[in-house]
């Protein structure tokens, strides 16, 4: 029997502008997903609504797969690393939609896109390659006291005013889990035989994971409410065939075609667009602590991804 074979890696570009501008669509489309969620949740559960984007998504990929991309999927991928991708993918989105109920969608943006700090230091450990600078380091520090900031000192002070609920410290937490959870997934692929997956074939993984896990789940727990009226519906529709099928395949295939670092730095105009859309969107409010905090995070998280950029351009230049 034949050893299946490993492709071998595509030469990948820097980013020009029309990587820029359709990065900048796919961060608005993903800042939104957070205020969709959070707008329907009186109609469909928030559980309901990732769950059920999941699963009619996985079906999208497979159909798109066969019929327009046909892309041959890697039989080198072991099924169990499929498995644990999907897995880290189902706790980011669990996180979000448990955490939704007790937090704002502006502190779920920026919180859940401290997986690239999670998912770096982590990779800095068990691959030597991935050693972070000083300078990445200190970005890790900066990051850490942004978290602190935006809602550790609020937490502190006991703040009333804050326009969130009394619970609303639990929601952040669950939001830094799925920013773990996150984190995880992009170990999981870095790290396994997932890493020789085509898009596709990856994007399945982690969405027929996410439905086969959450669905019953939502069931189990009483987290199963399904009314949707106009929002409940244009949520579902939003979620399932922009987010969870056409951006992620868009972005699966720029990080097949450009330098993946570079489209990481981004990415953090996600959290831009979320904070901004739930103060417009959703009337939220967010105090002088969270500005603060989101703007050191942002800034770790940029200082992580973006020293590497900017130390191979200086490179190149001399």
């Amino acid at each position: 029997m034949p050893t299946p074979s490993i492709p071998t890696a595509p030469i990948r570009r820097p980013v020009d502008g029309a990587a820029v501008l359709t990065a900048v669509v796919l961060c608005f489309i993903w800042g939104l997903q957070q205020v969709a969620i959070k707008a329907a949740g009186l109609e469909v559960s928030p559980m309901m609504q990732v769950s059920i984007r999941s699963g009619v998504a996985a079906a999208l990929v497979l159909l798109w797969n066969r019929y327009v991309l046909k892309e041959t999927w890697n039989t080198v991928v072991k099924p169990f690393h499929g498995f644990l991708t999907g897995l880290g993918f189902t706790g980011e989105f669990l996180f979000v939609a448990e955490g939704l109920r007790f937090t704002s969608a502006s502190h779920m943006a920026v919180l859940l896109y401290t997986a690239p700090l999670f998912a770096a230091v982590i990779l800095a450990v068990k691959l030597p390659e991935e050693r972070l600078s000083k300078v990445q380091w200190a970005g890790v520090a900066c990051a850490f006291i942004g978290i602190v900031t935006a809602f550790g000192v609020p937490a502190l002070m006991n703040s009333a005013d804050s326009g969130l609920p009394e619970e609303w410290i639990l929601g952040d937490v669950l939001g830094l889990l799925g920013g773990l959870s996150w984190g995880l997934t992009t170990v999981a692929i870095r790290t396994t035989t997932m890493n020789h997956a085509v898009s596709s074939q990856m994007l399945f993984w982690q969405l027929a994971v996410a439905f086969a896990i959450l669905f019953p789940l939502g069931l189990l727990t009483g987290e199963n409410k399904f009314e949707p009226e106009l929002i409940g519906w244009s949520s579902l529709i939003f979620q399932t065939l922009i987010v969870s099928f056409g951006s992620y395949l868009v972005w699966c295939g720029m990080l097949r075609k450009y330098l993946a670092a570079r489209l990481g730095v981004l990415a953090f105009m996600t959290p831009l667009f979320g904070v901004a859309m739930g103060v417009v969107l959703l009337g939220e409010s967010i105090d002088v602590w969270f500005v603060i905090g989101a703007v050191l995070v942002l800034l770790g998280l940029v200082t992580v991804q973006g020293s590497g950029v900017l130390k191979s351009a200086v490179k190149r230049r001399s």
